[in-house]
């Protein structure tokens, strides 16, 4: 999921770099990129990527032998 909102935030720098605007308050296309390699940082590292209820359902639906 984090890397799915980093793509957007990517592309949303990257217009903005296309067309040189800046949102008020020092927000560029550079802050754009900076929060998407953040949240890619955390993709990577396994944040927001595994539930308790994942893990639960996958142990439920073995079989025992």
């Amino acid at each position: 999921m984090l890397a799915v909102v980093a793509a957007i935030i990517f592309g949303l720098g990257f217009l903005l770099d296309l067309v040189g605007a800046r949102i008020p308050g020092g927000i560029s296309g550079m802050t754009f990129a900076l929060l998407g390699l953040c949240l890619l940082a955390l993709h990577q590292a396994g944040v927001g990527t595994a539930s308790i209820r994942s893990g639960y359902s996958n142990w439920r639906g073995r079989a025992r032998r």
